[in-house]
């Protein structure tokens, strides 16, 4: 069984254990050293206040999860977000982050977010082809920005353009803002897609 809904503070240990490689064995992120329960519980409260985090369980077990968060403090930042879209080992090349990706510019574009940043160390061929299939174009390098592992490492910018840039826009809606019986919806119509991919 295929279900999709908003991260708890309880998920934080399964959450962590599909982060761990991407710190621990990887510079796919830039942190180095675990979070703690606590603080990844803390991450996903913080998150919540403002953007999506949701889940993809199959059969009770995290699959993937996806999230939305701020791009920049400044206000002038407030219509820019990036986003973050881990899977589980054993769930991988199944296409269940580009559906999770999906879902979540879905319901960024409905809070009035206008542009989607993604950060990605290089080289990472399936996580470029991945954004860039969701849309995304490339548009900077930081070269050399970050040491980790024993080694320097640059990283590429890709950007997804979800609203028009009109004149003189709204602050965007909080997640919490939007219509909760929408949600539910596309959390089922994204539970359903997956789980056509999954059965084949």
């Amino acid at each position: 069984m295929i279900e999709i809904r908003l991260a708890a503070k309880t998920d934080a240990k399964e959450i962590i254990d599909i982060y761990a490689p991407s710190i621990l064995s990887a510079a796919v992120s830039f942190e180095t050293q675990l979070p703690s329960i606590a603080e990844m519980q803390k991450r996903i409260e913080t998150i919540l206040q403002t953007y999506p985090w949701m889940v993809c369980e199959v059969d009770g077990k995290i699959a993937a999860y996806v999230y939305g968060s701020k791009h920049r403090d400044r206000e002038a930042y407030q219509w820019s977000s990036e986003c973050s879209v881990y899977v589980h080992q054993d769930f991988k090349g199944k296409g269940i982050g580009k559906e999770m990706y999906q879902l979540l510019f879905q319901i960024l574009k409905l809070q009035g977010i206008r542009n989607v940043y993604a950060g990605i160390t290089l080289p990472n061929k399936a996580s470029v082809i991945l954004h860039e299939n969701c849309g995304f174009e490339k548009f900077a390098e930081y070269e050399n920005v970050g040491y980790k592992l024993g080694n320097w490492h640059t990283v590429g910018w890709w950007k997804l353009q979800l609203n028009e840039y009109d004149p003189d826009p709204p602050p965007p809606l909080k997640f919490s803002e939007l219509d909760v019986e929408m949600i539910a919806g596309l959390f089922q119509k994204t539970a359903q897609s997956i789980q056509s991919k999954l059965t084949g």
